[in-house]
């Protein structure tokens, strides 16, 4: 092996240059999600762009081997550097090659060159992020975060007659059999999605859907705010070109009732964000939809099924368990 060489992108124009060489590291790190992708978070950067970047490279060769997305966050107690795509991405993380023992320890020592404080944010517990090698001298801390309830899909690939795997409890494969009757019997049911509809259009009934739900209880919802949307309109073409949104439209009786936006990976399936008109809330179709998502992820393979961040209590009713995320800071000898 080579040694191996760091370098800090600075600008835009470089981190749009790296995209290629990213994209072929992403697909070779086994810990990696959506959110890590530059189909995520180059559009993330390109819209809010809260500070300086500051994204460390580690390459051997012409091989990408390890990138930390990150930027410079200048605040009251000085500067910290903060991964890109904080706040809306429910898994934040490092990109590590498996196949390169010495990235990790090169991916630390490069980061530290810059002096500030590092704060990691909503790691998981399989995070390449953990295995970054603290600097001689500086200190590590770390402490629970947000959890991210998920399903053990692995556990019982049988299924019933909605799909659904049986490892479900059974009341709410039942609540979901009766909610699709009641769907039924009220009209005919179609799922589109985002290649058929388009993004756009995609995204504003989402939009519409989502405030609606969250109108309703006298609240905003995230999709309120234009800045975010814009990063979705940006995101969600990128990210089904990569193969990685999953999108689904539900029509009752031809009138729109409710919208998934969810990713995959190979591994597993992650859900988004989503929304219902509450005409149809008799029809729960938050509820049909999340059934189908889950079959869905079940048929083609995938190991778990995330409900990303936050303890609803309707998480739990699937039979999710939490799987909690984490913080680390990595700060230089008084900073």
């Amino acid at each position: 092996m080579s040694a191996l060489q760091a370098e800090i992108i600075r600008d835009e124009a470089a981190l749009a240059a790296l995209e290629p060489a990213w994209r072929s590291l992403w697909r070779r790190c086994p810990a990696a999600t959506p959110f890590q992708s530059p189909a995520w978070l180059r559009p993330w950067w390109a819209v809010f762009h809260p500070g300086a970047l500051a994204t460390v490279a580690v390459w051997d060769g012409p091989v990408l081997v390890a990138l930390a997305p990150l930027y410079r966050e200048n605040g009251p107690d000085g500067g910290r550097l903060l991964p890109v795509g904080i706040s809306l991405s429910d898994f934040c993380d490092v990109l590590l090659d498996p196949a390169c023992p010495d990235a990790a320890g090169a991916l630390g020592a490069a980061t530290a060159r810059i002096g500030l404080p590092v704060q990691w944010v909503d790691l998981a517990p399989d995070a390449a992020g953990w295995s970054v090698a603290t600097p001689p001298g500086w200190s590590n801390e770390s402490g629970p975060g947000e959890s991210c309830p998920a399903l053990d899909l692995d556990r019982d690939r049988s299924t019933d007659d909605c799909g659904l795997p049986r490892s479900i409890p059974a009341t709410r494969r039942r609540k979901t059999r009766m909610a699709r009757h009641r769907a039924e019997r009220r009209g005919p049911m179609l799922f589109e999605d985002a290649d058929a509809l388009g993004p756009s259009a995609f995204l504003d009934a989402l939009a519409q859907l989502h405030g609606a739900r969250w109108r309703s209880r006298g609240e905003a919802g995230v999709l309120d705010d234009a800045t975010v949307r814009e990063f979705h309109a940006r995101a969600l073409p990128l990210m089904l070109a990569e193969g990685l949104a999953e999108t689904a439209l539900l029509r009752i009786g031809g009138a729109i009732a409710g919208a998934y936006y969810g990713f995959q990976d190979e591994r597993r399936s992650y859900a988004y964000v989503g929304g219902f008109d509450p005409v149809f809330a008799h029809e729960s179709p938050g509820a049909i939809l999340l059934g189908r998502a889950i079959g869905r992820a079940s048929g083609r393979g995938a190991a778990s099924f995330s409900f990303l961040r936050g303890q609803e209590a309707y998480k739990y009713d699937w039979g999710a368990v939490d799987q909690p995320n984490s913080w680390r800071r990595v700060s230089p000898p008084h900073g």
